[in-house]
């Protein structure tokens, strides 16, 4: 209908005349006259010329104006050299890199087919084995893999060719191990790091294709491993078993002809979905007659939608042929568990085209921000470097081999860029990974990507699944309410015994209307009539809620048992205690074992008929003439049944009281009531019930409506405090085509900081066409809630975040539909629930319960990136230092690339002199983890990325060439006369400034820091006596050594603190002048 109505750009003076032919349909009147280029259609182009985004002014006040249009605005497309220098480049490139890509990893096109029943070899085209794979490697790509993924960085890259250089006996200036050792550590940690998650990655795949299925074969049941399984197959799956592939139902145990499966791993719906067999061939005899028939299937191509499904189901050898169309409820897909009964099916989809695996996205190696900012910092450190280099060359005036000096400048300087950065960074994150699983909090939370625990203090975009995660979905029953009477959890026996008082009394009266002889009990003729009338209110009461539901009871077989006996009644064990009760809600479930626990039993249920056991063990049967199932709009459901024993008719009906207010017989009790056990936190659910007779049944006229579940996204909304009572939600109204979703994009826009709830058919249209418009307007919204999303929009969305916003997104769910969007994250977390482990296995961090993730952000995340940042900017002020001492050494010997000091001391001074200190910054904290819970704005500073920037990153660089300086030249001023025991004078300082700027850093001490910078300066001074020979100038050239005698004099121990004063005491004024001028935010709460 939308496409039919033609589209006008509003005039403001002629705004009501166009909204009427707007609102007219493409007939008679002002809007047939139009031109047809307006018109709604998905394939008209012209809607590119009526933008979305526009100013305010181009909408009218009038709110029930939804479908008016903005003022179209052209826009000048950019041509021609301005198009290519303004980004069409980079167009070009990435069209000719996916065109080479697609013709190197050409696809097969995907067909329907044509699948005959236990007959594979009869398909027409070679399918996909049936094996599951989530290795990102195999055995040949998996060593250079890891090293392209290490080496892609600039930071990994450079220490590479730095270390390779030391091989060249001209540009050699210090030990192989000093180069290679830090860089082969940081390699092995990764390999085998990789390697492990590789290794479990494996195992867990082979343990699923390993998994073994009954096949049906003309000689009888084989058992077969899943990835065996093929196109064509007739495969037996057992109760609680996995379906190993998709498949179309075509038998069952089950009485009825149908089943009910848990989809949770698919689309994560706790509520269980119900299966329907193909009629003719539930219908046969026996298992093997299946192989008696001449049938086959028609299935459309495979194809990403998990809701619905095309086909037909044709028996050719009977007369005539028969055909049955086949929908989604025919349907069993892969990594859905069959919950009752045995069921076989005909295999259509296997491997990689099964919904379930084309849902699934591919992992990929997550790289953190702060990794990547400290990458840029990286190439900033070498451009620095090279600047340095080419200014020393220089006033060395190009003498001789000037591009060999300029060489051996680069590797002397390559220290502004520290090799030992990548050292400490891995070592942090895996003391960060430990102290998250150690957390008391947090209990059984596991760290499984050990890279990114940095990006927990990132986040700024949190996508979560809302089924099972932010819901338990269980319901207890807890009252009753009658309007005059009210029974609680403590007065339930009561109303076990009306019941039994009133079936008691139903029984007496018909076995005395059957003997004629027997009188009334004195007892019974002289009860009170208001006791009789409770009673058969409660007895009423309970009785609708044991019929109105859509469970069904469900007995075990007998153990032990073999052949087809899944089939015959005689093995079945009707006992109570083997009895289970299976429903497409946990809620439906709940009311009818409530009912059990009163006297009223369900004992079986089919397609068309239901018993009751009441507490005197008499059988009720009641015909099921018609259902109607719960919708999301209709807010209720109901059902007609007959009573056999009376041929009565009875429609029962409950749901919502906001829905059944407005049906049931006006009283004035229900609104006030639920109103009160809505203030206690209860749900209330109304039940009520009509008699009808048998000519109202026949003019009773059926309908239905399908729910889209907008209204339980809404509840959920609220009641997660998602969105506030008090704020606006629009609810984006179902759209099918580019026109519809163009209209109500623009309805949309009027509203201001509201919430959106969109379902996923919706979302699908609109990211089609409106991608950039759509991700524009939900970002500017508090809260967007998308319900009925396939795993493939959930991985979009999150991707459409992280491309037009370029800032972090989280993923959070619990079953195996969100394991795509966990992987497209920059950072996953996954839930260990009642929808399995399949999330967990694939996130980057495992926790136990949803409301560990506040703990785990804003305290552990927080303190990560802090900590990383600050353990970050040490490491390379550590390197900056000594580089500034050696340009200043290098510029006083006439620019020499002579190194300044030699072997271990270098080693020594990235590991034991300094390495402790500076790395127990990861044991700083600025605030308290119970504050930082409290202040969750805290946590929001930490998205600014103030903590490691450019400008940060400045102000290291100004302290470091203020320190080398103030060290080099004051060794060189102050000890003129002892010129050559400067290495040991100069060193000496520079390890005291080290340890005295980890202390000027930390905000919070901790016993390990104090004790860690004891224990380096120990090391150096009991160094002191061995390391002798290598605090002279040069390699020997001035032949000087360590005087043990010299350095224990007084003159040397007051000049060496006078420089290391100089260098740190301003910086300590400094620090001290900030705090009290202007204090960090988190300085407020500490003091």
């Amino acid at each position: 209908m939308a496409d039919q109505i033609p589209l006008y750009p509003v005039r403001s003076a002629t705004a009501g005349r166009k909204r009427a032919a707007y609102y007219s349909a493409a007939g008679p009147g002002p809007g047939a006259e139009r031109p047809s280029r307006y018109q709604l259609e998905d394939e008209s182009v012209h809607l590119d010329e009526m933008p979305l985004m526009m100013s305010e002014e181009g909408f009218e006040n009038d709110e029930s104006d939804y479908h008016t249009l903005p003022r179209a605005r052209t826009s000048q497309r950019r041509r021609g050299l301005e198009w290519f220098v303004c980004g069409g480049w980079k167009f070009l490139c990435t069209s000719c890199c996916d065109w080479l890509i697609n013709i190197c990893q050409r696809k097969r096109e995907l067909k329907p087919r044509t699948v005959w029943l236990g007959c594979p070899e009869k398909c027409e085209e070679k399918h996909p084995r049936n094996s599951i794979k989530n290795q990102k490697y195999n055995v040949f790509t998996f060593i250079p893999g890891v090293l392209y993924e290490q080496f892609k960085f600039f930071l990994n890259l450079y220490f590479l060719i730095v270390s390779c250089s030391q091989f060249v006996p001209a540009l050699k200036i210090g030990y192989l191990y000093t180069y290679w050792a830090p860089l082969g550590f940081v390699l092995a940690v990764t390999i085998t790091r990789e390697a492990i998650d590789e290794f479990r990655r494996f195992q867990r795949d082979k343990e699923v294709n390993s998994q073994l299925y009954s096949k049906l074969t003309v000689r009888g049941k084989v058992q077969v491993k899943s990835s065996d399984i093929q196109v064509g197959d007739l495969i037996i799956v057992e109760k609680n078993q996995r379906i190993p592939s998709d498949m179309i139902f075509l038998r069952t145990s089950e009485k009825a002809g149908s089943c009910f499966v848990r989809t949770d791993q698919l689309d994560g719906e706790t509520d269980w979905k119900l299966k329907v067999a193909v009629s003719c061939t539930q219908r046969l005899p026996a298992l093997g007659d299946l192989f008696s028939i001449n049938a086959y299937v028609y299935a459309q191509k495979p194809q990403l939608d998990i809701h619905s499904f095309e086909g037909t189901f044709t028996r050719e050898d009977s007369d005539p042929p028969i055909h049955e169309s086949l929908s989604i409820e025919n349907t069993l897909w892969a990594s859905t568990i069959v919950a009752s009964g045995t069921v076989i099916g005909v295999v259509i989809y296997t491997g990689k085209e099964t919904r379930s695996v084309m849902n699934t996205s591919n992992p990929k190696n997550k790289v953190g921000l702060l990794d990547l900012e400290l990458n840029q910092l990286t190439k900033a450190l070498f451009l620095a470097l090279v600047a340095l280099s080419v200014v020393m060359v220089t006033l060395q005036g190009f003498v001789g081999p000037w591009y060999r000096n300029l060489f051996r400048f680069l590797l002397l300087f390559s220290y502004i860029i520290p090799i030992s950065l990548r050292v400490n960074l891995d070592m942090g994150k895996a003391a960060y990974g430990w102290m998250i699983m150690k957390d008391e909090n947090i209990p059984g939370t596991v760290v499984r990507t050990s890279t990114i625990p940095e990006e927990l203090g990132r986040l700024v975009y949190l996508l979560t699944d809302k089924t099972g995660t932010l819901t338990q979905n269980e319901m207890v029953f807890k009252r009753l309410h009658l309007g005059t009477v009210s029974y609680g959890t403590d007065t339930m026996d009561e109303i076990q015994s009306h019941i039994m008082n009133s079936y008691s009394q139903m029984y007496s009266q018909a076995s005395g209307n059957n003997t004629s002889s027997t009188p009334p009990r004195k007892g019974q003729s002289s009860a009170p009539k208001v006791r009789k009338s409770v009673s058969s209110r409660v007895h009423e009461a309970v009785k609708a809620i044991a019929l109105c539901h859509n469970v069904t009871p469900v007995y075990e077989s007998r153990a032990g048992v073999t052949g087809e006996t899944e089939y015959a009644e005689v093995d079945q064990d009707f006992s109570d205690e083997n009895r289970t009760y299976q429903a497409s809600s946990p809620d439906e479930v709940a009311l009818v074992q409530w009912t059990e626990s009163v006297g009223l039993t369900l004992v079986s249920r089919d397609l068309t008929s239901m018993q009751l056991r009441t507490p005197g063990g008499q059988i009720l049967t009641y015909c099921i003439l018609q259902m109607f199932p719960f919708t999301s709009e209709s807010k209720r459901m109901g059902v007609i049944v007959r009573d056999e024993s009376t041929a009565e008719i009875t429609f029962y009906m409950k749901g919502a009281d906001v829905a059944m207010s407005t049906i049931v017989q006006y009283n004035d009790w229900l609104e006030e009531e639920c109103g009160n056990m809505a203030r206690e936190g209860l749900r209330t659910l109304v039940v009520a019930k009509r008699a009808l007779t048998e000519e109202q049944y026949q003019d009773f006229e059926i309908w239905m409506l399908t729910g889209d579940k907008l209204e339980t996204a809404t509840c959920i909304a609220k009641s997660s405090h998602l969105v506030s009572r008090t704020q606006d939600i629009h609810t984006f109204r179902p759209v099918t085509s580019r026109g519809e979703a163009h209209l109500e994009l623009n309805a949309f826009r009027r509203k201001h900081d509201c919430a959106l709830v969109i379902s996923g058919d919706s979302l699908e249209v609109c990211l089609r066409y409106y991608e950039h418009e759509l991700a524009e307007l939900a970002c500017q919204c508090p809260a967007v809630v998308c319900c009925r999303c396939s795993p493939t929009q959930k991985a979009r969305i999150v991707k459409l975040l992280q491309q037009r916003t370029g800032k972090r997104t989280c993923a959070i769910g619990d079953g195996g539909n969100d394991v795509s969007m966990i992987q497209a994250a920059d950072c996953g977390i996954g839930i260990e629930g009642k929808e399995g482990k399949q999330a967990s296995l694939a996130a980057d961090f495992s926790i136990a319960q949803f409301r560990h993730i506040g703990r785990l952000l804003v305290v552990h995340g927080r303190s990560s990136y802090k900590r990383s940042a600050a353990l970050g900017q040490f490491v390379m002020h550590r390197g900056l230092i000594i580089s500034t001492m050696q340009a200043v050494f290098s510029s006083v010997f006439y620019f020499a690339s002579v190194p300044l000091y030699q072997g271990f001391l270098m080693v020594g001074y990235a590991t034991i002199y300094t390495m402790f200190p500076v790395f127990s910054l990861v044991l700083d904290q600025d605030v308290k983890p119970e504050m930082a819970m409290l202040y969750p704005e805290l946590y929001k500073d930490l998205t600014k990325g103030r903590s490691l920037c450019f400008k940060t990153f400045l102000i290291w660089v100004l302290i470091s060439i203020y320190q080398g300086g103030i060290l080099m030249y004051g060794a060189l001023l102050l000890f003129e006369s002892e010129f050559v025991h400067v290495v040991a004078i100069s060193f000496t300082a520079l390890i005291l400034t080290e340890l005295l700027m980890v202390a000027l850093t930390v905000r919070t001490w901790h016993w390990l820091m104090v004790v860690a910078e004891f224990l380096s300066l120990g090391c150096y001074v009991a160094s002191l006596a061995f390391l002798n020979e290598y605090f002279g100038i040069g390699r020997v050239s001035f032949g000087a050594f360590l005087d043990v005698a010299f350095i224990t004099t007084v003159p040397f121990m007051w000049k060496v603190s006078a420089i290391t004063v100089v260098s740190c005491l301003p910086l300590y004024v400094l620090k001290y002048l900030k705090r009290k001028l202007s204090p960090p935010s988190y300085s407020k709460l500490t003091s």
